[in-house]
């Protein structure tokens, strides 16, 4: 069972030990991890740890999804302007 408040979308880059992790429901919540077990690990402390500074600083902590789903995907190509 997933133990995460919020969904998670894991990203491969072209770096074989490197993912991009982020949550489109925790508004500026980010990392990277070398694994997907690993990003998983960081995301699960990492939201903790966000949550209480949004928190700390005043701002809207959302609600937590009581169905969070994980997504694993390749990077999405970033366009330059």
């Amino acid at each position: 069972m997933l133990d995460l408040p919020y969904s998670l979308i894991i990203e491969a880059t072209e770096d074989p030990i490197i993912f991009g992790f982020f949550s489109e429901e925790l508004s500026g919540f980010t990392g990277v991890g070398h694994s997907i077990e690993d990003c998983l690990y960081k995301a699960r402390w990492g939201m903790q740890d966000h949550v209480a500074l949004l928190r700390d600083q005043g701002l809207p902590v959302p609600p937590k999804n009581p169905d969070p789903q994980v997504l694993i995907r390749n990077e999405t190509p970033q366009l330059l302007a």
